[in-house]
This record gives C-alpha cells, structure tokens and sequence, in this order.
C-alpha cells in the first residue's frame, strides 16, 4: 500500500471507521449513550448513530463538533474518515480501471 501524507493503510483490513473509534474510545468509557451524545453534539440521533454504523460519514461539520465536545481535533475525524474512504476506493470495482489510466508527463 502506499504512503499518504504520513500514514500507512493496513493491507489485511479496513482501517478504523470514525464511528468505531468513537463508540469504543469515547461513548463506553465515558457511558454516555447516543441519544444524550447527539443532543451534547447539535446533531439528530439518526446522523450520530448512522456515523457509528458506518452508514455515514463523517463531514467537516461533523469533525468540528467533534472537536469541540471531545478535544481532538477536526483534523483527526477527517483523518479517520479519509483513511477509510480511500482503502475501500482501492478495493472497489473502479479501482483496476482507475490502474488502467495511462499518466501524463510532467510539464517542463
């Protein structure tokens, strides 16, 4: 797999979901449910709990109130999510098209 900006995609699985990262490493500890998690964060708990059921992602609306009720920063959301979107792209049907295209040479 490529390195991107500094980080390494996992080979063998998905890396992890935002919603994941926020049910184990935030609500459990915390025991805070999604209903009263989605009421501290301004959001409807159907967008909160589709993001933890990874049916959502996480947009910088989203990353900013994060970080605002959590203290990590939006930019670790994003991160998460971008992580996530881009292992799947490379695993999608598109993706042996996408390895046909022939690149352009520099200008210069």
């Amino acid at each position: 797999m490529p390195v991107r900006k500094g980080r390494t995609l996992p080979k063998h699985r998905p890396p992890t979901h935002p919603g994941e990262m926020l049910v184990e490493e935030f609500l459990k500890p915390m025991d805070v449910t999604q209903t009263a998690f989605a009421l501290r964060l301004g959001v409807s708990f159907p967008r909160l709990n589709e993001i933890i059921r990874r049916k959502r992602s996480v947009t910088p609306d989203t990353a900013l109130r994060l970080e605002r009720v959590l203290g990590m920063p939006a930019e670790f959301w994003l991160g998460l999510q971008q992580d996530w979107d881009l292992w799947h792209a490379m695993r999608s049907d598109a993706a042996e098209e996408i390895k046909k295209l022939k690149p352009m040479g520099r200008a210069g």
